[in-house]
């Protein structure tokens, strides 16, 4: 019954796993998360993981650039000197969906 409910509310329009995946990448990008945590919500969620990655790759997201923008909001300007706050920074980063790439560029 359920099926053919959604069948129905997506043939007539009013359901669309393409416009969902769109507003939910966009409002995920507006709270500062990395694309890992997007993806990794977005399939609990039940989206096809080739619909994610159409909409992460059509957005050409500047991920270095938003990571730069969450530690700057969270630690403010200063990179860290330390081991310590340098591998707690990168949890935080890491914990937002950041990947350890763009981490290890951010806090050189």
């Amino acid at each position: 019954m359920i099926e053919d409910l959604l069948d129905t509310l997506s043939s007539e329009g009013l359901q669309s796993d393409e416009r969902f995946t769109e507003s939910f990448v966009h409002h995920s990008l507006n709270k500062g998360q990395g694309p890992n945590k997007i993806k990794q919500e977005l399939k609990q969620r039940g989206i096809d993981s080739s619909l994610i990655e159409q909409c992460m790759e059509s957005k050409s997201i500047d991920w270095m650039g938003l990571a730069e923008e969450v530690r700057l909001k969270k630690y403010g300007e200063t990179i860290p000197n330390d081991y310590q706050n340098k591998a707690k920074q990168s949890r935080f980063l890491y914990s937002r969906g950041f990947s350890s790439d763009v981490i290890n560029q951010l806090l050189r």
